[in-house]
């Protein structure tokens, strides 16, 4: 991609661009959210917007690096509070799960918003952009998530063969219900039994491996 000169001393409007559009790709998707669109939620022009991003692919990546560094720093500091020393492995991956999903209901909300849309026209999604997030959102967490794991299991607690499969399904495991119902996000009772009954599914099989 090109490198562009942006302007010098509008930083705010920089940040009201990729704000605007978040919210726009979030709510509309990539092929729909219009530039239009896009330049009246940031209270900007759209020679405003030009002055700073070549088109809306380079918008549109923008967004996606930004929002993913923002959900994937905000992922890893809840792996390493909860997961970094563990003292109940039960209690520990419990309140783990339940700060994990906390996250989809937060101010962070808008990017799994946006992440749905990206699920739902994936052929229409720019590679680099779809490369950006699957490298640096999904793959870095889990990644960070196997490697507690694996610490985990060093200690004896557990018996991994594989911590980046064995983190993909405890990711799984404790968002499971979520799936299907959406709701139990906002229902801590519901919530607290969909992570429980995911840490004990867990636990039954990776610890049934480790008394074999």
């Amino acid at each position: 991609m090109t490198e562009r000169k942006k302007p010098a001393g509008q930083p705010d409007k920089r940040r009201a661009i990729v704000a605007g559009a978040l919210t726009l790709f979030a709510r509309d998707g990539y092929t729909r959210a219009s530039q239009d669109a896009i330049a009246a939620a940031a209270g900007v022009s759209n020679r405003t917007i030009y002055n700073h991003f070549t088109d809306k692919a380079e918008l549109f990546q923008t967004v996606i690096q930004e929002s993913t560094q923002r959900v994937a720093d905000t992922m890893v500091d809840i792996i390493d509070r909860h997961l970094g020393k563990v003292v109940d492995l039960e209690a520990d991956l419990i309140d783990f799960g339940l700060a994990w999903l906390g996250v989809l209901t937060s101010d962070l909300a808008p990017h799994f918003a946006l992440i749905r849309q990206i699920n739902a026209e994936m052929e229409h999604i720019p590679e680099a952009a779809l490369k950006l997030w699957q490298e640096n959102g999904p793959g870095r967490t889990r990644r960070e998530l196997a490697e507690r794991l694996r610490r985990i299991a060093k200690r004896g607690d557990l018996a991994i063969d594989d911590p980046v499969r064995a983190a993909g399904h405890l990711m799984l495991l404790i968002s499971a219900d979520n799936l299907t119902d959406r709701a139990a996000l906002h229902d801590q009772d519901a919530l607290r039994a969909m992570v429980t009954a995911g840490v004990h599914t867990f636990l039954y099989g990776y610890r049934r491996l480790a008394t074999r």
